[in-house]
């Protein structure tokens, strides 16, 4: 009899320590869980903020070219465009040995699907000099299929599909290389107009000279 109650006993007292263990762990599991979703919150914070510097990176390199590039280089004496040169030579330098890169991570349809993104833009890159004009058009139509409020010009429905089908980070990707041909293209517009109102205004002063 008194054996049996000291067994019960011993019992209830293990099942406490049992209870006592659970509650334990479920304290300390709850701690690390809060712990790894504060972590979580600092690793979007860090992709984010690699990603600004990665866009800020290209602007940056974008706008170290268009000086380089731009007409008011090509008007000015040649010794000061030659010290003009090289502080946009040396910007340049020193932009890029700045390396930010965001990778995402994407399943084999959302891999193939970029591909195929970069694919169609490379091509009508490539013929931009050839047609400049008919380019800006069809990276229009491309643009278009990357926004989500009503474009004004007509969306190239083949590839809007094949945005769909990329990693939400890749589509904003796409959206930005995009509008980067676009501006090049209509800079480049821009300075060959400008050239052309030059040659027309300097042939005209040599006609009223003769």
């Amino acid at each position: 009899m008194a054996h049996a109650k000291i067994q019960a006993k011993m019992n209830e007292a293990a099942k406490g320590n049992m209870f006592s263990r659970s509650m334990s762990m479920a304290d300390r599991s709850s701690r690390l869980l809060d712990h790894l979703d504060q972590l979580e919150t600092r690793v979007e914070v860090l992709r984010d903020t690699a990603t600004a510097m990665e866009q800020e990176r290209e602007c940056l390199l974008e706008m170290i070219q268009s000086v380089q590039n731009s007409q008011e280089m090509r008007s000015i004496c040649d010794g000061e465009r030659e010290e003009l040169t090289l502080t946009a030579d040396r910007l340049m330098g020193r932009t890029l040995t700045v390396n930010v890169s965001v990778d995402t991570i994407r399943n084999p349809e959302q891999e193939d699907a970029l591909q195929k993104a970069m694919a169609l833009i490379d091509v009508i890159a490539a013929k931009v000099l050839d047609d400049m004009e008919d380019a800006r058009k069809r990276l229009m139509a491309l643009h278009a299929a990357c926004v989500t409020e009503a474009p004004p010009v007509p969306i190239d429905q083949k590839f809007q599909m094949i945005v769909i089908s990329c990693a939400l980070e890749d589509q904003k990707k796409i959206k930005r290389r995009l509008e980067t041909l676009i501006r090049n293209v209509d800079n480049a517009e821009r300075n060959i107009k400008i050239m052309d109102n030059q040659k027309v205004e300097s042939e005209k002063t040599k006609s009223n000279g003769k």
